[in-house]
């Protein structure tokens, strides 16, 4: 159907009345699936898995709050994409400010090249803890992870390759994706419904869970507050309490990022303009993206948190700790859990090591209960549904179909990224090699040696919620430039509206991502040099000059 008809079909719809508006936007939605696609992906998984691990049901707020925020700025670049119904990187550029348009671009990009990294890794983990354990020799050896990674590379460039194409293999790969993503997200609120009709669950906790509290941002949560309590020495009290809330935090970003990335606002511009859409499909992409997107997301990701907090919140790393005569020590004996040891013995050393005290009983549980988890450890929490065996192959076909999806989605917004920048037609020869930018996933064996491949995924998430901003102020701008929207800028109480929600989406985000970029650094030559603020100062300073530019161009084009 051409632009023209869904226009036309729309306005029909709109005549009719409320009912027949739904109706027909139900029928005529699209890109906001697309748009869920890449959410849930390995990153949101991650996140709301090690989201339930350090917050329990006290973070249940945080994805909700996250993807409600990022809808209104993506519904500001639904609009303002089809109100001008033209690339908006050029719009940004040519009428709002240029060093916007090229940071917006930039950051996507580097978003992408950097996200794409925990896909290979939770990927690999997938393989080697769940669908083929013991059976990739070395695998802990960076060169056989290089070369399976080489492999999905392979596999991710050839379905890459065939964007645009409606060819029955494609299509089939597609399904089975889809299908496998849906049957690990339907097993997370399997275990949920069992959980609840079991009595397990606490609902007054849950629900609770729901409503925000910043606080949580600055204080550990409820499960190891009780913990802390416990410990005599202030000292060393508030020392536990600085690792907790730094961990808490940074599950916290690593969740809100993966609900909406900022490659996710440069998909969705040129995922409507590919199918025509135009200014009277507004509210139908607005709609599309409520009921696409925010609902399968924060029904997924609820079910996920809920699962693994009751399963792994404020409870030791499972085997870690035993109890002989009345002393809680370490089991040395499991060497299977080797790593987990050594991450254990490194957290109480760091602790003595900062603080000459004794060390107490609790200190002991608190360090195990911050051991990371992976995905042999998450794939348990559905064998409460469906036994342990069928579980852990359940757990690793979707995190491998989830991973295998965003890896795609990422090559292909990569490939937008190139044709924006060079000017080239989307779908061409600049697209397909666009799209090797996101290859630079298959080096994650060099640059991550941690305990946990899983985690990686929360801290490139950290990186990606730092850029975000860029992209919530670039559509803010553009939402109230008269010079580039003309007669579809908002006007009277729409307008309040629309910056309203924006602007608090926009201060929400920038205060967080802001606050987590300040404190970065990085050593160089010996001396750590803060790149987080100076990034923001010279960035800041870009904006500015990039405004007076713009103003001189147009005042020479008047």
């Amino acid at each position: 159907m051409s632009n023209n008809d869904i226009g036309a079909t729309l306005k029909s719809a709109q005549a009719q009345g409320s009912l027949a508006t739904l109706s027909c936007y139900i029928k005529h939605s699209g890109p906001g699936f697309l748009q869920s696609a890449i959410t849930l992906g390995g990153g949101s998984l991650a996140g709301a898995l090690f989201l339930g691990v350090i917050g329990g049901y006290e973070l249940l707020w945080v994805q909700l709050v996250a993807m409600i925020l990022g809808v209104v700025m993506l519904s500001a670049i639904a609009y303002v994409t089809l109100s001008t119904e033209s690339s908006p990187f050029l719009g940004i550029r040519r009428h709002v400010n240029p060093v916007l348009a090229w940071g917006w671009l930039a950051a996507s990009l580097m978003a992408n090249m950097v996200w794409v990294l925990p896909q290979y890794s939770l990927a690999y983990s997938a393989l080697t803890d769940n669908l083929l354990p013991g059976t990739i020799p070395n695998s802990e050896s960076p060169y056989t992870q290089l070369i399976v990674a080489v492999i999905m590379l392979g596999i991710a460039t050839g379905i890459t390759s065939c964007y645009g194409r409606k060819g029955k293999g494609i299509v089939l790969y597609e399904r089975i994706l889809k299908t496998l993503v849906a049957v690990i997200v339907l097993c997370f609120m399997g275990v949920v419904v069992k959980l609840g009709f079991s009595g397990a669950l606490p609902w007054g906790k849950i629900f609770s869970g729901f409503i925000p509290n910043p606080a949580l941002y600055f204080e550990p949560t409820e499960a190891y507050q009780s913990i802390l309590a416990t410990i005599e020495n202030s000292n060393v009290r508030a020392w536990w309490s600085e690792q907790i809330v730094g961990a808490q935090r940074s599950r916290m970003i690593a969740a809100a990022s993966a609900a909406v990335g900022i490659n996710m606002t440069f998909l969705l511009p040129y995922s409507l303009l590919a199918k025509k859409w135009n200014r009277d499909c507004r509210g139908l992409a607005i709609f599309d993206l409520c009921s696409g997107m925010v609902i399968p997301f924060v029904l997924a990701t609820s079910c996920i948190v809920i699962a693994s907090a009751s399963l792994f919140n404020g409870k030791p790393y499972e085997g870690l700790l035993v109890e002989k005569q009345g002393v809680l020590m370490v089991d040395e004996s499991n060497q299977s859990l080797a790593p987990q040891i050594a991450a254990w013995k490194k957290s109480i050393d760091s602790r003595q090591a900062s603080l000459q005290a004794p060390l107490e009983k609790a200190e002991k549980s608190l360090a195990a209960m911050l051991i990371k988890r992976d995905n042999k450890d998450f794939a348990g929490s559905l064998s409460l549904l469906v036994g342990k065996d069928a579980a852990r192959l359940l757990f690793g076909l979707g995190v491998l179909a989830m991973t295998l999806s965003t890896i795609s989605l990422l090559m292909i917004i990569s490939g937008f990224c190139i044709c924006e920048a060079f000017q080239k037609p989307h779908g061409g020869s600049f697209h397909k090699w666009g799209t090797l930018c996101a290859s630079t996933g298959i080096i994650w064996p060099f640059i991550w040696n941690g305990t946990s491949k899983a985690y990686l995924a929360i801290t490139t998430s950290v990186f990606g919620y730092i850029l975000l901003p860029i992209a919530f102020l670039t559509f803010f701008v553009m939402m109230n430039s008269k010079k580039l929207l003309g007669e579809h800028r908002p006007k009277g109480g729409k307008r309040w509206v629309w910056n309203s929600l924006m602007g608090l989406s926009l201060l929400t985000t920038g205060l967080a991502a802001g606050n987590t970029a300040w404190g970065k650094t990085m050593t160089i030559a010996g001396e750590s040099i803060y790149v987080g603020r100076w990034f923001i100062l010279i960035f800041s300073v870009a904006i500015i000059i990039g405004f007076i530019y713009n103003q001189k161009v147009t005042s020479k084009e008047s």
